[in-house]
């Protein structure tokens, strides 16, 4: 279904509402042509993240980006939510488009849900790229680990009620003083206006159960990745790492058989937003290749 959007939006990009493993996905999609490509973004984000990216990639592609359930626009996710649920809600939405298997994106902290697609659905994944992410069980976790230089705002997040009783009210300086800037190395390649969007889908009612139930399912995964990452993802897979250098790469060499990297150098964390165009590049020669087989 076709909607009107509620917040931002870019010309060229349709909003659309559908249900999926008994929640409303909020998506929108780009190009008319092409194989399909899904981006699923991470935290503070939602599929405004992509925007720049977006256009770029709409001109070979049908380009699909989600709200995860618990995220954006999309229904707000109960207090069990965990990555499993995710990855099923992405596996019935790409199965019900019917356009047949997609190039998947995941970055940040929906590693472990687009990682669990990949591995548990192969039929429904042509590629599957990994941006400025991890597993669990294969060192993600270790990224809440304050001693050792992790980020606080993960147990925050994986406490419950606790981002409810410490951010609400403080979404917007949350989002605008910490979380860009700490993660970004050019914190001005974010707008008011990007600002803007992202605070308004994070200070609706219980806007940070969807990250909360990523970030609980992070610390408690591991074993059950491990599982899953035995028998080892056969299709083929690019690691995009900006500024956790190999960190992304490293994961998926141990959980691939078809690994290529890409390195952006120069800028934090948020690729889709600091350097579109180079990203955009590095993805459209990698879709190319299997596209296109010589």
């Amino acid at each position: 279904m076709n909607v009107s959007p509620g917040g931002a939006t870019v010309p060229g990009v349709d909003h659309h509402r559908v249900s999926a493993n008994g929640t409303e996905l909020h998506y929108v999609s780009a190009g008319t042509a092409g194989p399909p490509v899904l981006l699923v973004h991470g935290f503070p984000e939602t599929w405004w993240v992509f925007h720049k990216l977006i256009p770029l990639l709409s001109v070979r592609h049908r380009v699909f980006a989600v709200d995860l359930r618990g995220f954006g626009d999309s229904a707000t996710a109960g207090a069990e939510h965990d990555s499993a649920t995710a990855a099923r809600d992405l596996s019935e939405l790409i199965a019900r488009w019917d356009l047949g298997p997609v190039h998947l994106t995941g970055q940040d902290i929906s590693g472990p849900t687009t990682f669990r697609v990949a591995a548990t659905h192969p039929e429904l994944v042509r590629s599957y790229v990994a941006i400025e992410t991890g597993l669990p069980g294969f060192g993600l976790e270790t990224l809440a680990d304050v001693t050792h230089g992790g980020a606080w705002h993960i147990g925050v997040l994986a406490a419950p009620g606790i981002p409810e009783m410490l951010l609400t009210g403080r979404e917007r300086a949350f989002i605008a003083e910490y979380a860009l800037p700490s993660l970004s190395a050019a914190p001005d390649a974010f707008t008011e206006d990007d600002i803007d969007e992202f605070t308004r889908c994070y200070t609706r009612p219980d806007a940070f159960r969807g990250a909360s139930g990523l970030y609980r399912s992070m610390l408690t995964e591991g074993d059950e990745i491990h599982e899953l990452a035995a028998r080892k993802l056969g299709m083929p897979v690019l690691a995009v790492g900006g500024g956790s250098g190999a960190f992304t790469s490293a994961t998926l060499r141990q959980v691939a058989t078809d690994v290529t990297d890409v390195s952006l150098d120069g800028i934090g964390h948020y690729a889709a937003i600091e350097a579109p165009d180079r990203l955009a590049d590095a993805l459209l020669a990698f879709y190319e290749k299997i596209d296109s087989p010589q």
